[in-house]
């Protein structure tokens, strides 16, 4: 790979008629499909966020997505635990832990998700250290209403960033010294430097920024070479910036509002939604498949013993 970010020409080739190239990778249409993760089993998994659906890929697309698991509650995202031992999730008004049947072991309510405005669990992943960074928000997006929460390894529970109104990702640098995190509500994602040790968050910096009404970052990855790949809600396209911000690449994507990004060494991966349409087109809300070489990692773990332990809204914090 070219030492400057840079996508290889023979990738970008392959992408010259994007939104001609991606087809359907089930049959099913979502209403507000988002949260695509590759597990280390080799399975793609991903979450219908408003009926609290969490499902598989089909080994052959012309299939129905496979159901895992049904909760009463919006279901935001998931990571992986251990090796095959469930799922961590952001669900509700906080975080639960599913058994690999997808049975409930075990939930917990975040109590500054308490009282008004009515609020949801929303995008999350894990980090390489086994922590889970997961946003909340506003039903109706209230802004400022939003924020980060970090469960540690050891089961604590706290709130590293107030201040946001539609929090999405987190992603990761491939060394785990950055955070990206997108608030779709202000058409931007951030960076963040982390330290690896013990999560604390410091200098904060503009990745990019959508001028108003050109859409919104949603959900997002980052490859092997550090570049962040960031779903476009509104405009239908799927954007990759190098670590600096420049933007390598634009793809058309044959749905309004795509709501994150999957790469699996063989395809580009794209979950969409109907949310709010009065009129969806045929692919609106279809997980869509495009052939892509770029690779990115497997969805980092939770450790098998994860659980909520004790939760501590009271840890210092930083403001968006």
């Amino acid at each position: 790979m070219p030492s400057d970010n840079s996508i290889p020409a023979v990738d970008a080739a392959a992408f010259a008629p994007a939104a001609t190239d991606f087809a359907p990778a089930a049959t099913d249409r979502l209403e507000l499909g988002e949260g695509i993760r590759l597990l280390d089993d080799g399975r793609v998994v991903l979450v219908d966020i408003l009926t609290g659906r969490l499902l598989a890929l089909p080994t052959h697309r012309d299939a129905p997505l496979t159901p895992l698991a049904q909760l009463g509650d919006p279901l935001g995202a998931v990571a992986p635990v251990g090796r095959g031992d469930g799922f961590l999730a952001a669900a509700g008004t906080g975080l639960v832990r599913l058994a690999p049947d997808g049975s409930l072991l075990r939930a917990t309510t975040l109590p500054d998700l308490e009282g008004p405005p009515r609020r949801r669990m929303n995008d999350a992943v894990c980090d390489r250290q086994g922590r889970m960074w997961a946003g909340s928000m506003a039903y109706d997006a209230a802004p400022g209403a939003g924020a980060v929460h970090r469960m540690d390894p050891d089961g604590t529970v706290v709130r590293v960033i107030d201040g946001l109104t539609v929090p999405n990702g987190p992603a990761f640098s491939p060394d785990g010294t950055t955070m990206y995190l997108a608030d779709s509500a202000l058409g931007t994602v951030y960076a963040h430097r982390v330290d690896p040790a013990t999560g604390t968050l410091s200098d904060r910096r503009v990745l990019f920024r959508l001028a108003p009404g050109t859409g919104s970052p949603d959900g997002m990855t980052v490859d092997d070479e550090g570049r962040v790949w960031s779903a476009i809600w509104g405009a239908g396209e799927i954007r990759c910036h190098a670590p600096d911000g420049t933007l390598l690449l634009t793809l058309a994507v044959p749905a309004a509002q795509p709501t994150s990004v999957c790469l699996t060494g063989s395809e580009l991966l794209v979950t969409t939604a109907r949310y709010g349409m009065e009129a969806p087109g045929p692919l609106d809300g279809a997980v869509l498949s495009v052939p892509c070489r770029v690779t990115a990692p497997a969805a980092a773990a939770a450790p098998s013993g994860a659980g909520i332990h004790t939760v501590n809204p009271q840890a210092p914090r930083r403001n968006s």
